[in-house]
């Protein structure tokens, strides 16, 4: 039978970022992917070492609008190895909440863009509407909508009092209501989307294992990995424990997405009234020194900082492993064996962030 070769994206309707596959097909049925990486690049890498390592801070913060919060936590915490800098616990604990409301941001907006992916408008148009709220929460908990900018070297730039505690509280239980009301039944019960996506893109547990995959990519296939897990920040005091699926489709990684707005809705408030009397923020004084790895988790999973210094005030370098590059492996071999109109639902189930990914 002859084989056709046609490309998926870098620019497609359905993809909010642009990745380029090139699709080896016989007749409507994929039997190859190859992946071009390199469409987007931005040298953030070589940025941060001309930049002096206190200026990276807001650099790293904008690696990833949806994960800004993270991408400088991790970046943050290897600076604070290198320096011997002890984050105060009440600022370890507010690490905690920005986090779950990223992670929590992303995967709404992942619901939405995957609900327009399948033609479910309302459904899409009903996700960011819920997102509105924890936009809301971080606007008034942070100063900004998209990136908090709250993470420094040393703790946190602006601290969450009881009164604002008792508001986010309030404004969480009004957005759990809109997610079991109008989000959260379609997804787990509509049978047209159980039709899509259901025993499509199975990627066995081995398999997953094998090709390095992280985050929902690897938990819905059974994987217990979370980098959550390590305690990093205040998640051993809030006791964290990872969502998993067995399935291993695409169904059992929408699953997991949906499990983790819950998990963050009951992390937050947790890490709000858990959180201790204190100061948010010390000095860091010195120059970092040495080389270490910085590990945290981000929606797409798991992120790795290397970073080095010589004890001048620029790193000799910063090396970045994202998620979303982990998860190009689980791809590629979920692709072939599925219908060409089944790509886009299926590339977007690694919620891809090439911006972050090529940097």
């Amino acid at each position: 039978m002859a084989r056709t070769v046609i490309p998926f994206g870098p620019q497609h309707p359905v993809l909010p970022e642009p990745i380029h596959l090139k699709l080896e097909l016989e007749d409507e049925k994929v039997v190859g992917v190859t992946p071009v990486i390199g469409y987007v690049h931005r040298g953030i890498e070589k940025a941060a070492e001309l930049n002096s390592f206190r200026q990276n801070v807001p650099l790293m913060d904008r690696i990833c609008g949806i994960c800004s919060f993270i991408h400088a936590l991790t970046y943050c915490q290897g600076i604070e190895a290198l320096m011997g800098v002890e984050v105060p616990p009440r600022a370890r604990f507010l690490r905690v909440f920005w986090s779950e409301l990223s992670r929590t941001h992303s995967h709404l907006l992942w619901l939405g863009l995957f609900a327009d992916a399948m033609g479910f408008e309302s459904l899409f148009m009903q996700c960011w509407r819920a997102r509105e709220i924890i936009l809301d929460i971080s606007e008034m908990t942070a100063g900004h909508r998209i990136i908090q900018s709250t993470c420094t070297i040393g703790g946190v730039k602006r601290d969450i009092d009881k009164e604002m505690s008792k508001e986010v509280d309030r404004r969480l239980l009004t957005f759990k209501g809109m997610l079991d009301k109008t989000i959260s039944p379609v997804f787990l019960h509509d049978p047209t989307i159980k039709r899509r996506i259901a025993g499509k893109g199975v990627l066995p547990k081995e398999q997953a294992e094998l090709l390095g995959a992280v985050g929902p990519v690897a938990r819905g296939s059974g994987v217990s990995v979370d980098i959550r897990q390590t305690g990093y920040a205040a998640y051993k005091e809030v006791g964290f424990q990872p969502v998993v699926e067995t399935a291993g489709d695409a169904y059992a990684r929408t699953l997991v997405r949906i499990r983790e707005v819950y998990q963050c809705l009951e992390l937050m408030p947790e890490a709000l009234s858990m959180m201790p009397d204190g100061e948010i923020l010390v000095r860091a004084d010195g120059y970092p020194q040495g080389e270490t790895v910085s590990r945290c988790e981000q929606p797409r999973g798991e992120v790795i900082y290397y970073l080095r210094g010589n004890g001048t005030n620029n790193l000799e370098r910063l090396k970045i492993r994202t998620p979303t590059f982990a998860n190009i492996p689980a791809l590629l071999v979920t692709l072939p064996g599925c219908e060409l109109a089944d790509v886009p639902v299926l590339t977007l189930l690694i919620d891809p962030c090439i911006s972050c990914t090529e940097r």
